[in-house]
C-alpha cells in the first residue's frame, strides 16, 4: 500500500475526521475557520457525493466503504436500517475503527454514531462497539437539541443538563481535544460526529442572534414554477406559501447559527494539534453525511432525494503531502473514506470494500484513469420511509422535520441513479426517469429523459446499462463497474 512520501523515518499519520449532519454545500460560506484553516491549507473536492442521502445508510457506508445494497442498511430505523440493523448483521466486526486499531492506532468516536444507538439493539447504554479505544457517544436524552442528554463516556454514563457549558458540540470539542492532545506514542484516529446543523438546529447560546433577516437561498429551483418532467411525487406539491417560506427561512437561520460552534471546533482542534506538535502529521477531513434541500422543486426541508443539493456535499482535507488551496473535480464519495484512511495509515483493507483510495487525488497531478460514475441509491424494502411520529422514547431519535398539509407525507420513490460528474441519471421504482446535464442546468430544472433525440436516447441507454451493473455490484467489482 502506498504511504505519503516523507523525508527520513516514516511516521504514521494521525487523523481527525469531522462529520456534520445534514449540511448543504452552500452553507459552508459562513464558516471562516473552515476556509482559512482547512480549505486554504488543503484540497477541496468539488464533486464529492453520498450514495444514500440519509443519515444511517451514509454513516454505515463511511464506516465500511460499502454501498448500501451491500451493507443492507437502507434507513434509520427497523427493519431495514438503524443501529439495530448494523449491529444485527455483524457489520461492526469490520470497520475503519477495527482496521486501524489492529494497525496500532488509538481510535476515538465523539458524538453521533448510528441512528438508534443504543436502543435499537439488545445492548446496554454503556455498550462500546468493536474497534474503539475511546468512546463519547450520546446514549439517551436529547442530543439533537444539544442539551439534556446522557453520554456514554467510555462505559460511564455522564448526564448533561441545559446550562451553556452543556452544549453538546462544545462538550465534544473539549473531549476530542483531550484525546488528540494526550501524550502517547501511538497515532490516533479521531471521528467527530456533530449533530449540527440537523433539525432543530439549536445554536450555542453565544450564536443565537446571528444572521437576523437572512433567508434560504432563492435559487432557480426554489418554489419551481414549472414541475414538468419531475416525478409524480414532486409534481403533486403545491407552490410554497408565505407561511411555509417564513418557517423555512427561520430554520435556515438556525442552521447557519448552529454551524458557528462547528467552526469554533475546527479552530480549537487545529490549535490543539499545533500546540502538541502534531498538526503537520495529521490529516484533517471535513464533510457531511448528506446534503439538505429547503424549498427546491417545492420540496419541504429534508434530504432523501437524488437532487444535487442532497447528494453532493462538502469534502475538504488538509494534511501531509496535500496541496494547499487546491480544488479537485474528479468523482469521489463516502464509499471512499475508509479505504483512503486505511491506505494512509498502512492498515489492511478487506475485500468487501467497494470504494477506492482518494490518495492519488490528494497528491499533485492528475491520475491517468478515474471512476466515470458514482452510484446513487435510496429506499428499498419496507420500513424505509421516515416515521411521521416520534418514537416512544420521544427524544434520542426525533422524526425528520416535517411540514404541514399536503407536504407532510412527501417521500420520493425508491431509486437507483448515477452521478457522472456532468450528468445526473435516475431510475425510479415507478418507472419514471430523470436526466440532468448539471453543467448546463446546475439547478436541475429541465429533465432530458423525455427528449427523444438519438443522442439523448443513446446516452440514457449507456447510463442504464452501467447502472444495471452497479446496482448489484460487490467487492472490487464495483470499481470495475464505475470505470
Amino acid at each position: 500500500m502506498r504511504l505519503p512520501a516523507k523525508q527520513g523515518p516514516v511516521t504514521r499519520p494521525n487523523f481527525v475526521f469531522l462529520l456534520t449532519d445534514d449540511l448543504d454545500s452552500s452553507e459552508i460560506s459562513v464558516m471562516p475557520r473552515l476556509k482559512s484553516l482547512l480549505a486554504d491549507q488543503g484540497t477541496t473536492f468539488t464533486d464529492y457525493n453520498v450514495s444514500v442521502s440519509w443519515c444511517c445508510p451514509s454513516r454505515s457506508t463511511t464506516l465500511r466503504g460499502q454501498y448500501a445494497h451491500n451493507t443492507t442498511v437502507w434507513s434509520n430505523t427497523a427493519p431495514n436500517g438503524g443501529f439495530g440493523r448494523f449491529y444485527g448483521k455483524g457489520l461492526e466486526d469490520s470497520t475503519i475503527a477495527t482496521w486501524l486499531k489492529s494497525a496500532g492506532y488509538r481510535t476515538g468516536l465523539f458524538g453521533k454514531y448510528l441512528n438508534g444507538y443504543p436502543e435499537q439493539a439488545p445492548v446496554k447504554k454503556t455498550y462500546i462497539p468493536p474497534g474503539w479505544t475511546t468512546w463519547d457517544v450520546p446514549a439517551s436524552g436529547s442530543p439533537y437539541h444539544q442539551f439534556n442528554y446522557t453520554l456514554n463516556d467510555n462505559g460511564r454514563l455522564e448526564s448533561h443538563g441545559h446550562k451553556a457549558r452543556d452544549y453538546l458540540t462544545d462538550v465534544l470539542n473539549l473531549k476530542a481535544r483531550t484525546f488528540i492532545g494526550a501524550p502517547s506514542k501511538k497515532p490516533f484516529f479521531a471521528y467527530l460526529g456533530v449533530y449540527n446543523p440537523h433539525a432543530p438546529a439549536t445554536p450555542a447560546p453565544r450564536h443565537a442572534k446571528l444572521f437576523k433577516g437572512l433567508k434560504a437561498p432563492r435559487t432557480p429551483s426554489y418554489n419551481e414554477k414549472d414541475l414538468t418532467g419531475k416525478p409524480t411525487e414532486v409534481r403533486r406539491l403545491p407552490p410554497v406559501s408565505k407561511k411555509e417560506a417564513a418557517t423555512w427561512d427561520a430554520l435556515y437561520r438556525d442552521r447557519l447559527r448552529s454551524l458557528q460552534s462547528v467552526d469554533d471546533m475546527i479552530g480549537d482542534l487545529v490549535g490543539t494539534l499545533r500546540q502538541s506538535g502534531r498538526l503537520d502529521n495529521t490529516y484533517f477531513v471535513f464533510t457531511s453525511d448528506n446534503g439538505f434541500h429547503i424549498g427546491q422543486h417545492r420540496m419541504p426541508p429534508g434530504k432523501n432525494t437524488a437532487y444535487v443539493e442532497d447528494t453532493r456535499v462538502p469534502f475538504v482535507v488538509r494534511g501531509p503531502g496535500v496541496p494547499a488551496g487546491r480544488t479537485v473535480g474528479q468523482l469521489a464519495g463516502n464509499v471512499d473514506v475508509a479505504p483512503t484512511v486505511a491506505e494512509l495509515a498502512g492498515a489492511r483493507t478487506p475485500g468487501f470494500v467497494n470504494g477506492r483510495s482518494l490518495v492519488p487525488l490528494m497528491r499533485p497531478g492528475t491520475p491517468r484513469t478515474w471512476r466515470q460514475a458514482f452510484l446513487l441509491e435510496h429506499g428499498h424494502g419496507p420500513g424505509t420511509q421516515p416515521p411521521l411520529k416520534p418514537p416512544k422514547n420521544g427524544v434520542l431519535e426525533p422524526p425528520e422535520l416535517l411540514s404541514p398539509s399536503t407536504r407532510e407525507k412527501f417521500y420520493i420513490a425508491p431509486y437507483e441513479g448515477l452521478d457522472t460528474g456532468r450528468y445526473f441519471y435516475v431510475e425510479y421504482s415507478t418507472k419514471e426517469r430523470e436526466l440532468y446535464d448539471v453543467a448546463a442546468d446546475p439547478y436541475e430544472t429541465h429533465n432530458l429523459a423525455s427528449d427523444r433525440s438519438p443522442p439523448i436516447r443513446s446516452l440514457i441507454a449507456s447510463f442504464s446499462a452501467r447502472l444495471a451493473k452497479l446496482r448489484t455490484c460487490a467487492g472490487r467489482a464495483c470499481i470495475a463497474a464505475e470505470d
